[in-house]
């Protein structure tokens, strides 16, 4: 959809489940010496400034990163100091983060393509999709030259159809579509079981909104009936019900065939953002998980 823009929500609690679960699963991926590809259907502008702009229209990042900024033992673990406490894939989504800030003041956020990007090795390869012109041409700008690198300007539901099998058999899939249209829960659905017949072995990470409507809260129950083998569903809740019934809740990170080793590192993580991040005692985090 042409009028969503990712720079009014970046940095916000969703962004940082999102983040947190990318970086922890390609960590664990590239740990083996076999090529991967990333694929990202919705890719955005790549990168974000937080201190002008969008971002400063609605704020959301003051109720996420923003806060997690703040807290002390953040600060302790990106001086790497000792027993700083922080769970360890908070620690390396945040030392990522900090690579753009390197004086310690929040001031741009790297979207999932650029911390991507930071991660994979030269051998790696990135499929971006992003349909926005305006994002498009920041995408384009920022990651346009890296090696291994191919940016469309297109659909990306339709766009992974073609990119599926990978040559190296070996692919994390992220799927991140704005749900501002209704259509947005069939298409993924749709995209996603072609996907899973066409790859049934790649990593594929959905993240999905937690609203007070039927088809967010029927989601996670059709993306479990559509994965073959093992999947890992974490839910990170934030805020209270609102009696107009409008408003984010909170997110969740669907993961079908999730790397192994994913879960031990995201359960601590999920505990720590609901404690930070929650507002009006509703900080909750939830991780299911069937293994293969």
């Amino acid at each position: 959809m042409l009028a969503y823009r990712h720079a009014f929500h970046a940095g916000n609690p969703a962004d940082m489940l999102k983040h947190t679960v990318l970086v922890a699963a390609l960590q664990l991926l590239l740990a083996k010496p076999k090529a991967l590809s990333y694929i990202d259907t919705h890719a955005g502008a790549g990168s974000y400034r937080l201190d002008h702009g969008m971002s400063q229209r609605l704020g959301e990042y003051h109720d996420g990163i923003g806060r997690a900024w703040l807290q002390d033992q953040v600060r302790l673990a990106l001086q790497d100091a000792p027993a700083h406490g922080l769970p360890q894939a908070l620690v390396d989504y945040l030392r990522l983060v900090l690579q753009d800030n390197p004086d310690g003041t929040l001031r741009v956020l790297p979207g999932s393509p650029a911390l991507a990007a930071r991660l994979l090795r030269p051998g790696d390869a990135m499929r971006l999709f992003e349909m926005h012109p305006t994002d498009w041409r920041s995408l384009k700008a920022s990651l346009g030259r890296r090696r291994q690198t191919t940016l469309g300007h297109a659909d990306g539901f339709a766009g992974l159809r073609s990119l599926l099998p990978p040559p190296s058999r070996r692919a994390l899939v992220l799927i991140d579509p704005s749900y501002e249209l209704r259509g947005d829960y069939r298409q993924l659905l749709e995209s996603l079981r072609d996907a899973l017949q066409r790859f049934a072995t790649g990593v594929y990470l959905v993240w999905y909104p937690q609203l007070q409507t039927l088809e967010s809260r029927d989601l996670p129950r059709r993306l479990r009936g559509l994965a073959p083998g093992g999947w890992l569903d974490a839910q990170l809740t934030t805020a209270p019900p609102r009696a107009d019934g409008f408003g984010l809740l909170g997110s969740g990170m669907f993961v079908i065939n999730p790397p192994f080793g994913l879960q031990p590192l995201l359960e601590p993580a999920g505990r720590w953002l609901a404690q930070v991040l929650g507002r009006d005692g509703a900080g909750r985090f939830q991780l299911q998980a069937r293994p293969s």
